[in-house]
């Protein structure tokens, strides 16, 4: 899957099928659903994704010392970037676009 696919999947009424937790994760977030984009990564393991997406929504939560958290976890810098953006790069380093 592209990230234009990706991003034109986000009008649907579920995630794509097969895409994984991290993208699942950032499509809920994508619709306002916080707590559904949250509870898909919980129990998820740090790779793959998991732990930078998981980074970056409680950035955009607000709690930014758990965000810090999960950020190291990922072996990422804390970004500092808009959140749309953060999305985009997230988004497109999943789908290797």
């Amino acid at each position: 899957m592209t990230f234009d696919e990706f991003k034109a999947s986000l009008s649907g009424d579920a995630p794509p099928t097969g895409i994984g937790a991290p993208l699942t994760a950032l499509w809920m977030e994508a619709g306002d659903d916080w707590d559904g984009a949250h509870d898909a990564l919980q129990g998820q393991p740090d790779g793959n994704g998991s732990a930078w997406v998981h980074a970056y929504l409680h950035r955009v939560e607000g709690d930014l010392p758990n965000a810090d958290h999960w950020y190291r976890r990922a072996s990422r810098p804390a970004s500092s970037a808009p959140l749309p953006e953060e999305w985009e790069e997230i988004a497109r380093a999943l789908l290797q676009d």
